[in-house]
């Protein structure tokens, strides 16, 4: 059993070393709407990117970084936005289609 999740993990951060392949991956984690969520998927990514890679592009130690990616992190913007930067991506904002003004 331990084979498939190896295997498992191996795809998956294969996949995840791609940015567009990110993107989408942390866009799907954003829609469910839960922080933890969203910080799981980021943890991946820094996990197939590198975390020691990524936390020094990101100029932050890793303790840090893992306490960031915890189930209670609390990132704020700056760090959240230096470790997108360094993984190849950027925060954005976009509206809303059920917005009415």
């Amino acid at each position: 059993m331990k084979k498939n999740t190896a295997s498992y993990k191996q795809g998956l951060h294969e996949d995840l070393a791609d940015p567009v392949e990110a993107a989408e991956y942390l866009n799907a984690a954003l829609e469910d709407g839960s922080q933890e969520m969203f910080l799981m998927a980021l943890k991946d990514i820094a996990d197939a990117k590198g975390i020691s890679e990524i936390a020094r592009s990101a100029n932050l130690n890793r303790e840090n970084l893992y306490k960031n990616f915890s189930t209670k992190g609390n990132p704020n913007l700056k760090s959240l936005t230096s470790i997108l930067h360094s993984i190849g991506l950027r925060l954005t904002v976009d509206v809303e289609s059920a917005v009415k003004c």
